[in-house]
């Protein structure tokens, strides 16, 4: 029972699972409403969006790699699929979706062809790529915000469309948003890849150990590829999302943040040198990241306290996941 138990406090999750419910506990006792159906299903809709973003940035450090355009990509997607809408006169949130992600896989492809064919490093290119994308959509496609009078109805529904649908006390209603479901849907579809497939199997392999994957046969410029275009193709669903639910776009939004993303990722556990994380263990770091935003003026502090404690998280994540490594090295070294 005990072995038991010790394996389990030797993952990473757990403890970032007990921190959360600490946290939401001392939150809680300051407003009893975030402890709601209605919160949490706010939490949701709020942080969905970067929940999938967290999902393709984790893939890519699995990898082995850095990408930090996704953020352009997603804001590239959205400005340009609601300006297409908006000169066609069609009003289909379909063809939002397939303009945004057809965008974000292009310009994902661009990456992956400078890191998998060129070999140029990852951190470098997508940093170029992040100014390079973001400036051609402003020099190229516009400046000008699209408001909500002027924005395709299909966002506004879409925004507002719920799954599930309750009614509170005084008659009026709320819901989960469509949101989750996509997030859900992102989730499990990334988890299918990474736990059942070569290709996932290969991700791993690359961020592990390059020149054992690659004399193990995984073929690195495809997979890579593959890395690359799917988190544009993410960041393409996210940029629909953002848009949908502020019902409104600036082509200044999104990029800025990819700080948070990565925070969110490494304190789920993530190796930021690749080969280790989890999926759960992303999506925890999202939820503490999202609960702390949302909550910073109930506990007394301003909303600029974020980027503090989002930059702390990412230096103390990193170093404990760097002291675990060290310790697991060192374990292995006396074993032997």
């Amino acid at each position: 029972m005990n072995a038991k138990i010790k394996k389990i406090f030797k993952h990473s999750e757990i403890y970032l699972f007990l921190i959360i419910i600490v946290f939401s506990i001392v939150i809680a006792s300051i407003n009893p409403a975030f402890l709601t159906l209605e919160n949490l299903f706010d939490l949701i809709k709020s942080s969905a969006g970067v929940g999938i973003l967290t999902i393709g940035f984790f893939i890519v450090l699995l990898s082995g790699g850095i990408d930090l355009s996704f953020t352009a990509i997603a804001i590239a997607g959205q400005y340009i699929s609601a300006n297409v809408l908006m000169a066609s006169g069609v009003d289909n949130i379909f063809l939002a979706f397939l303009i945004s992600c057809s965008l974000g896989i292009f310009l994902g492809a661009i990456n992956g062809l400078f890191i998998s064919i060129f070999k140029l490093p990852t951190l470098i290119v997508t940093l170029g790529t992040l100014s390079t994308f973001h400036g051609a959509l402003l020099a190229f496609v516009g400046t000008k915000s699209i408001n909500t009078a002027e924005l395709p109805d299909c966002f506004k529904v879409f925004g507002h469309k719920n799954v599930l649908v309750l009614t509170r006390a005084n008659g009026t209603s709320y819901g989960l948003s469509v949101y989750a479901l996509i997030l859900i849907g992102v989730v499990i579809f990334s988890w299918l890849i990474l736990k059942y497939t070569m290709l996932g199997r290969g991700i791993y392999a690359i961020g592990g150990n390059r020149e054992s994957a690659v004399r193990s046969g995984f073929n690195i410029v495809g997979i890579q590829f593959f890395v690359y275009c799917y988190v544009g193709f993410l960041a393409g669903i996210m940029g629909v999302m953002h848009i949908s639910l502020l019902r409104y776009s600036n082509p200044m939004y999104i990029v800025g943040t990819e700080l948070t993303v990565i925070a969110a990722v490494v304190l789920g556990g993530a190796r930021i040198t690749g080969g280790t994380g989890s999926i759960l263990g992303t999506l925890l770091g999202v939820i503490m990241i999202s609960i702390l935003k949302k909550n910073l003026v109930l506990m007394g502090l301003s909303s600029y306290w974020h980027e503090f404690f989002v930059g702390l998280i990412i230096i103390v994540s990193v170093s404990i996941t760097s002291y675990q490594n060290k310790r697991r090295s060192m374990e292995s070294l006396t074993f032997r």
